[in-house]
């Protein structure tokens, strides 16, 4: 079971409500939270301005192609990603913006790249970014009293997150497609916690702890939230990462994830282990081993 939780009740810490949020972290690593501050007509407006920006010529797209970047900043085309090497690179376009410190030289916060169209494009997008930060980090002191932590355990710590906004388009699963050939492979989410906003067409599936694909669906507004592989080490294990993919069908999929991140130099190691792991490294790492154009040799 996937639990369903009212955000206004989770920010009101109502005692079964924070139970629930408890479980869901522990057992499942999945929930759909509705309720929250952003609207969905603010969503369907989200996801419109994703779905002008992919359904333009792939020329236009490649003005702002993360390819040559050393970043993920910018649209991403098919196959240039490959988040299980025992699948072949995933068929989804991607487009990443990305929290920016003017000067820095670290690629997780490295400037942004806005297509000039379509027009609107970076100023919608744009603000949905920094409204989601707060619905994400609203979530995540929840998390922390569900845990047994302060409830502002984690805020200071996300004052320079290394937050990534990703729209993603699956096309119709493609003719071609085989048994190794998804939307987005098998994995678990790299970083803390995942917001998750859909345009309500089917694809997401969870991989349950009796090893069998449940598909999770939420309407635009609602969102779909679970929690990464940082996380799970940073909180001991309480908190589960759990396996996710998307194979696709015969309808286009458009969804909007916020990777919610500590900031680059924070400690993400076991709580109490004395160690030292920076998120920065961990979530470098993963991303190098990830977009095949970040990748040596």
């Amino acid at each position: 079971m996937i639990p369903r939780l009212d955000a206004q009740k989770i920010a009101a810490r109502e005692a079964e409500t924070l139970e629930l949020l408890r479980v869901a972290a522990e057992d499942s690593g999945f929930l759909t939270v509705f309720n929250t501050a952003i609207t969905p007509a603010r969503m369907r407006f989200v996801l419109a301005a994703y779905g002008a920006f992919f359904d333009q010529p792939e020329a236009e797209k490649r003005v702002v192609d993360m390819a040559a970047t050393g970043s993920n900043r910018g649209w991403g085309a098919p196959q240039s990603e490959q988040v299980d090497p025992q699948a072949n690179p995933d068929y989804k376009q991607v487009f990443d913006c990305g929290f920016e410190v003017p000067g820095s030289d670290l690629s997780v916060y490295a400037p942004n790249l806005w297509p000039a169209r379509p027009e609107g494009f970076h100023e919608v997008i744009g603000a949905y970014y920094r409204d989601a930060l707060a619905v994400a980090m609203d979530l995540l002191r929840g998390i922390a009293e569900a845990i047994g932590e302060e409830r502002g355990f984690f805020d200071d710590k996300f004052a320079r997150p290394m937050a990534l906004l990703r729209g993603n388009y699956y096309p119709p699963r493609p003719d071609w497609a085989g048994d190794r050939d998804f939307g987005i492979a098998a994995h678990t989410d790299y970083g803390c916690l995942t917001l998750l906003g859909t345009d309500g067409v089917p694809g997401l599936e969870v991989l349950t702890r009796g090893d069998d694909w449940l598909a999770v669906e939420a309407q635009p507004g609602e969102f779909i939230i679970n929690f990464g592989e940082m996380l799970e080490i940073w909180t001991k294990g309480r908190v589960r990462a759990t396996p996710h993919r998307v194979r696709g069908s015969a309808q286009e999929r458009i969804s909007v994830p916020l990777f919610f991140n500590p900031g680059f130099e924070t400690n993400v190691a076991p709580m109490g282990s004395g160690e030292i792991v920076r998120a920065g490294d961990h979530l470098s790492r993963r991303f190098n081993e990830t977009y095949l154009h970040l990748q040596k040799g």
